[in-house]
């Protein structure tokens, strides 16, 4: 996978589009101008975890003694349930929390950007090739930046696109992410094959 493929993927699997609503939602008590600051720091908090998850993930691996074509398998099943919730999206699926507390660190960066889907999928890139770090980090900073510049102008967006048009574009996401998990899966098997 190159370096631009695994930015892409990261980027359907943050989903922001996806994750719009309920920014919105969750956002919506607090005043216009502390909501940017509230936003912006929890998209920093999110990039702070991923990159953790990108550089020890390996060693946790390690420990744990799970091959990289394992890894590979799981990471593919995983991306595949989470394209399918994509395309087929449960009513009621997101919890937006009640009452007017101000949101630290879940649920915005925790699970709505960093979600536990997210970080696998850097454990799986870290695996993948432990030799090619800089361009994983190249991958997540461009994922995050697209991320986090949609979920900044999300009024904007939800104006110019609508509801269909945001349920539209994440269904389409979804479709690609379908692709990208299913050749991750068969590459998985692909490589235990080949060393079996």
């Amino acid at each position: 996978m190159d370096t631009w493929s695994a930015a892409t993927m990261l980027f359907l699997i943050m989903d922001p589009l996806g994750n719009l609503p309920v920014f919105m939602s969750i956002l919506k008590t607090i005043e216009p101008k502390r909501r940017k600051w509230i936003l912006a720091r929890e998209l920093a908090f999110s990039l702070i975890i991923m990159m953790v998850f990108l550089y020890s993930g390996q060693a946790v691996l390690d420990f744990l003694n799970v091959k990289q074509q394992a890894v590979s398998i799981a990471g593919g099943i995983i991306l595949f349930l989470i394209a399918i919730r994509m395309i087929f999206p449960q009513p009621g699926g997101s919890v937006v929390p009640t009452g007017e507390q101000e949101p630290f660190l879940v649920p915005l960066a925790i699970p709505m950007v960093a979600g536990p889907s997210v970080l696998a999928a850097l454990i799986l890139l870290a695996n993948q090739d432990p030799s090619r770090m800089t361009d994983w980090t190249i991958a997540l900073l461009s994922a995050w930046f697209v991320s986090a510049t949609i979920l900044m102008f999300s009024g904007t967006l939800h104006r110019l696109l609508g509801e269909r048009g945001l349920t539209a574009v994440e269904r389409l996401m979804g479709m690609i992410l379908i692709m990208i998990s299913i050749q991750m899966f068969l590459d998985g098997i692909g490589n235990y094959y080949s060393i079996s």
